[in-house]
């Protein structure tokens, strides 16, 4: 099933994200973790892609199992910096035979010490542009609310994101924010750049706050102080950092749903007892 069908329904969605496994010694506890997430039926899935591709066939195993196994829809992460084309259609080729009708196409983390004038891709939009081409997938993007840690401004930012939306982009999902207003802004003034398709709401629930400055530097996303002092009152008991945590994500949720937001993305990391926790706090609103 396409995830454009999915999110432009009148019922509010919930979706996960899972990851796959670094190694081959890890397949089975991450495919058991991911079993466990997929077997609440979140209204789809999407599994990410490995830094550098590393592991992009444990991406479509985990995929096409989720879809098989428990008929979740699923979309699929493909980045593009590290590939060549050749490697791209190849992937592309994967998810298709593995029956997988949804991408996220992601420009992925420049490799160090590669020479920009040496890719074959330097742009999601470049990637989505070839996906279209390709044929038979809906194709998602990524945003930032705040905008893109690399943008020089946020008019700058909007003109990258209209380009993925021209290029043939059907959807888009944010990178995490834990302060709702951001994306009520963040909306308003994608529809005023003429970006009007449906975004889905990238919420993570912070049950460990180690991750936190990690989670900041790769979303870009700035803290509230009233997350914050959450974190100062919790953080040093981890029961109750995991209880705050998944409450304050469902408030988000909750918030979002009640502002005209039909659409949220869990990321879950892999933790089946956070996502099942977080759908029981919302099981009557999205039903």
């Amino acid at each position: 099933m396409k995830i454009i069908d999915i999110i432009k329904s009148e019922k509010p969605t919930l979706s996960m994200e899972v990851f796959p496994p670094k190694t081959t010694d890890n397949f089975e506890v991450v495919r058991i973790a991911t079993e466990k997430i997929a077997a609440q039926s979140p209204d789809f899935m999407s599994v990410t892609y490995g830094a550098g591709g590393g592991t992009s066939r444990f991406t479509a195993d985990i995929a096409g199992n989720i879809q098989d196994k428990y008929d979740v829809p699923v979309l699929a992460h493909l980045t593009c910096v590290s590939s060549s084309k050749e490697q791209i259609h190849a992937q592309l080729e994967l998810l298709k035979s593995k029956g997988i009708e949804n991408i996220l196409a992601l420009r992925g983390d420049m490799p160090e010490g590669m020479e920009k004038e040496h890719l074959d891709y330097h742009f999601a939009a470049e990637l989505i542009r070839e996906i279209k081409e390709y044929g038979g997938f809906c194709i998602g993007g990524a945003c930032y609310p705040e905008s893109h840690p690399e943008s020089a401004t946020s008019f700058d930012d909007m003109k990258h994101l209209k380009e993925k939306v021209d290029a043939g982009c059907e959807f888009l999902t944010t990178q995490m924010f834990f302060d709702n207003n951001l994306l009520y802004n963040f909306i308003y003034r994608a529809r005023n750049a003429g970006i009007n398709v449906p975004v889905v709401a990238g919420i993570m629930p912070v049950t460990n706050p180690r991750s936190i400055k990690r989670i900041c530097r790769i979303s870009g996303s700035a803290l509230p102080q009233r997350f914050i002092r959450i974190v100062d009152r919790y953080g040093d008991n981890p029961e109750a950092m995991k209880q705050a945590g998944i409450a304050y994500a469902t408030e988000q949720i909750i918030d979002l749903y009640a502002n005209g937001v039909r659409a949220v993305h869990v990321y879950s990391m892999n933790k089946p007892d956070v996502a099942q926790k977080i759908m029981e706090n919302i099981s009557a609103i999205i039903k």
